[in-house]
């Protein structure tokens, strides 16, 4: 079996829909396929993006052609120039980041949570309910913080079940109303994070500028993480999967 064939062979099993980080953790089992080179996640990044029959849906996130009716019938759109703005590719940016979120606080041994409202959104053929550890936040501090930060929309928690991040993934919505979120739970000892394209940082700074996050600023609270960058970080940590650490 040919190295193509390989990769083409792991997203069919996966539905027809595989992240770049699911293929280098799923590649390897393929025992048919030899990889005889000293980089073969860099052989499986060209081949996704050259190999005919492949198509990139967004960043880290590629399809099989014989899929893509199926697949858009789903609301799983490619992403293109024209149609980014679009609701069905808002809608499915705005699970697919929070599901990438996930996916590396499942391999950083944190509990993840996701909230009731996108438990049921689709992410490949799981749901985000599915990919998240835990389906209640713990009580971790009094009833209204609780409930506050359970309409965050990545939240991980550490072993003594105290939150540890929060994730607010801004794709067209209004990035001062996560600031309200994170400015209400100030007191708290945890990061706190925009999700969003690089080309929303000058909003960012510009809304962190507001009297009312004078606090957020000056503490340096919030930080602004662009997609690329947590793409990036994803696709690291699942070659780690592979690899046995010393």
């Amino acid at each position: 079996m040919t190295q193509n064939e390989a990769v083409k062979q792991v997203i069919e099993k996966l539905g027809g829909l595989a992240t770049l980080g699911q293929i280098n953790q799923n590649i390897f089992a393929i025992k048919e396929c030899q990889w005889k080179t000293k980089t073969p996640f860099a052989s499986i990044r060209r081949i996704v993006r050259q190999t005919s029959g492949i198509y990139r849906v967004k960043p880290g996130l590629y399809a099989l052609e014989e899929y893509r009716s199926k697949l858009e019938a789903n609301g799983i759109i490619e992403e293109t120039a024209s149609n980014k703005d679009s609701e069905d590719v808002q809608n499915f940016n705005h699970s697919y980041y929070q599901s990438i979120l996930l996916s590396i606080g499942n391999m950083k041994r944190y509990d993840t949570f996701v909230p009731n409202q996108d438990k049921n959104r689709l992410f490949c053929n799981e749901t985000l309910g599915n990919i998240s550890s835990i389906e209640v936040l713990p009580p971790y501090s009094y009833d209204n913080f609780v409930r506050r930060s359970s309409t965050i929309d990545v939240v991980w928690l550490n072993a003594r079940k105290m939150p540890h991040s929060f994730f607010e993934v801004e794709h067209s919505t209004d990035i001062q109303n996560s600031l309200l979120k994170f400015n209400d739970l100030i007191d708290f000892n945890v990061r706190m994070f925009i999700v969003a394209s690089d080309s929303r940082i000058k909003e960012f700074r510009n809304k962190m500028s507001y009297t009312a996050f004078t606090d957020l600023r000056t503490q340096k609270r919030v930080e602004f993480l662009d997609y690329d960058s947590i793409i990036k970080q994803y696709e690291y940590l699942a070659r780690m999967q592979n690899i046995h650490v010393i």
